[in-house]
């Protein structure tokens, strides 16, 4: 398990940001404006930060295509406050956060009159034009976490409660529900129904509470530090259905019109869910000077579920100093990562077409009906192993070195299958036929990966020119393999299912196996600048189709960034300049063959090319 460790600004007094940016096609733009104040409270400190940023659509679609393809439009309003003030024998601490992201993107466009969607997927009454549908989302995002730190004699103690709340409301927009309209039609009307609908969404709420324990011995060896401490956490998972209008099939199945929201169907409430779980923990850490050139360390932690077992896993590492600056490192360790609520209870019944035809599709949940007919078993943990073998050298002040090789094999990983049907896998089909469903697709532990890589990283610093050069090189090398695809004991001989060459080629290509950033950063008086260079390998991804038809290939690319900033005072400072400066665009594809189905994908990069922004950062 990792942890992730959130420093939010402590300093007294106040600064403010702001900025624009926009895409040199004209379109993206992107206002900031951003501010903190810190001040002094009872012997302690609280900080204040509020932020608002918006950012509107960018469209690559060519002339004559109705779709809208690029960023979709943000506005995300946050403010955090943290606090540290002295309480009795110890300190008591606290951090709270409100985020609010309102998301429009765009659909799939529909055709008008004289398309094969009407009345399928459009009414003529409603767009004759043809319409894009816009899927909403609205977000709301909440964290807290209260705490005191103080000391049992040598024992530095620190017990916390954090808080933290997601919830995701889908509205989709200028749609329809083409199975109302059809069925309007029918009755004589118009042929309308609704334009917007409420789509439903997710929440998830996580309560976590902590206690941690840490002395420092130094007299044994040359110094120990012991650490452990205890957790529990609890977490709740929910999945809430939309309106009507969002998921039904009005005029009745394989009549007209296709059911639910066009862009987005709604939940229905076969898909809604309330689950809960709760776990619990403990851990030991312990790390020893055992010379002054040696450094050992060990951990271990056991973590208990409610809903599928417990796991202990442990970690060794070790460093050690040669002459000449040089140092050694490596460590080897186990993991895990519980499936998570979502991965055990995410359901969604959907109809799809295929060759015309309405298809009624179930994502179906984990241990539910569909899942066990299927043979599917109950989601398991996904257990890992790891190893890193480093060095640094810092032959001088000014130049440091490292490097590291890694390896990491994930067993039982969870994936999402493919489609199943009567008949890629007849032993499903009275069950999906007595469910009313025609194909159905699951979550599984099936996969087994190895990854392995290596990274390296170099500075330096100089003196040039009346100012200073400081030059950076991370190089990343890393190569994921599928080794092993494990189908539950019902489903044997049906691997191509569970794993098509597609989802294949995403697991072990979805990044690019190389990745170097040279980086070149100068400053003289007043005056900085910052250009860097950015090359990504190439990748190789599946297509829609599939066999026979070729997989896409991604061509290495090579991007750039560049920035200048100049500071008026000690307290004001202007930044201006551009990303993917020279406006590379990713190796064109078949769009009939892409997930967005357009000829550049974002996979090594964005699609949306060059971009330039100014930003004005002031200290009160």
């Amino acid at each position: 398990a990792g942890v992730m460790n959130i420093e939010l600004k402590k300093s007294l007094g106040c600064e403010a940001v702001t900025g624009f940016g926009e895409y040199t096609e004209g379109d993206g733009e992107n206002y900031l404006a951003s501010a903190y104040c810190g001040i002094a409270v009872a012997g302690g400190t609280f900080g204040v930060t509020g932020e608002y940023l918006f950012r509107d659509r960018s469209n690559r679609a060519e002339e004559g295509n109705p779709r809208i393809i690029g960023d979709s439009r943000s506005e995300n309003q946050t403010v955090y406050i943290n606090g540290d003030i002295p309480l009795g024998e110890g300190r008591l601490y606290t951090t709270l956060g409100v985020q609010r992201r309102d998301a429009s993107s765009a659909a799939f466009a529909r055709g008008g009159v004289g398309s094969d969607d009407i009345p399928s997927r459009n009414s003529a009454a409603m767009y004759p034009n043809g319409f894009v549908p816009f899927i909403n989302g609205d977000v709301d995002d909440r964290y807290g976490t209260l705490g005191y730190r103080l000391k049992f004699g040598e024992w530095n103690a620190d017990f916390s409660q954090t808080y933290g709340y997601n919830r995701l409301d889908y509205t989709i927009a200028n749609t329809l529900n083409a199975s109302i309209a059809n069925l309007d039609l029918e009755r004589g009307g118009r042929g309308v129904s609704a334009n917007s609908f409420g789509a439903g969404g997710f929440a998830f709420r996580q309560m976590t509470s902590n206690a941690d324990f840490s002395r420092f011995y130094p007299t044994v060896f040359g110094g120990l530090n012991a650490a452990f401490g205890l957790e529990h956490r609890r977490e709740n998972y929910k999945i809430f259905a939309g309106e009507q209008g969002s998921y039904v099939d009005a005029d009745g199945v394989g009549v007209g019109g296709n059911a639910g929201s066009q862009g987005f169907p709604g939940f229905q409430p076969g898909d809604a869910t309330d689950r809960d779980r709760h776990s619990t923990a403990a851990y030991i850490d312990l790390e020893a000077d055992i010379t002054d050139r040696l450094k050992i360390q060990g951990a271990l932690r056991h973590e208990r579920f409610s809903d599928f077992g417990s796991t202990t896993d442990g970690k060794l590492a070790a460093a050690f100093k040669l002459d000449g600056g040089v140092l050694l490192r490596g460590s080897a360790s186990t993991g895990f990562r519980a499936p998570s609520l979502q991965q055990v209870h995410f359901s969604s019944t959907f109809t799809d077409f295929v060759n015309g035809e309405p298809l009624d599709v179930v994502l179906a949940p984990n241990r539910g009906a569909v899942a066990n007919a299927a043979g599917i078993p109950a989601l398991t943990e996904e257990k890992s192993k790891s190893l890193t073998l480093g060095a640094t050298w810092t032959p001088s002040q000014s130049t440091s070195l490292t490097a590291d090789l890694y390896r990491i094999d994930i067993d039982d990983r969870i994936v999402l299958s493919g489609r199943f049907d009567a008949e890629n896998y007849p032993a499903l089909g009275a069950t999906l036929q007595t469910l009313g469903v025609g194909q159905a697709q699951f979550f599984v532990n099936s996969v087994d990966t190895q990854t392995r890589g290596l990274d390296i990283t170099a500075s330096h610093r100089m003196p040039l020119a009346a100012g200073r050069l400081n030059t950076f090189l991370a190089l990343n090398f890393s190569k994921t393999e599928v080794t092993g695809v494990h189908a539950p004991a019902a489903l044997t001989g049906f691997e191509d299912v569970l794993l098509s060459e597609r989802e294949r080629l995403f697991i072990e290509q979805g990044g690019p196996r190389r990745k170097a950033t040279l980086g070149f950063e100068y400053s003289q008086g007043k005056f900085g600048s910052d250009f860097r260079i950015i090359h990504f390998g190439p990748q190789t991804l599946g297509t829609f189709s599939g066999p026979p038809v070729p997989n896409a290939y991604y061509e290495p690319k090579t991007s750039a960034d560049l920035s200048f900033s100049w500071s008026f005072t000690e307290r004001t400072r202007l930044t201006v300049g551009g990303t993917n400066i020279f406006n590379v665009k990713p190796t064109a594809q078949d769009p009939n063959e892409t997930d967005n189905g357009f000829k550049y994908e974002s996979v090594q990069f964005g699609l949306n090319g060059a971009a330039y922004f100014a930003r004005l950062w002031h200290k009160f």
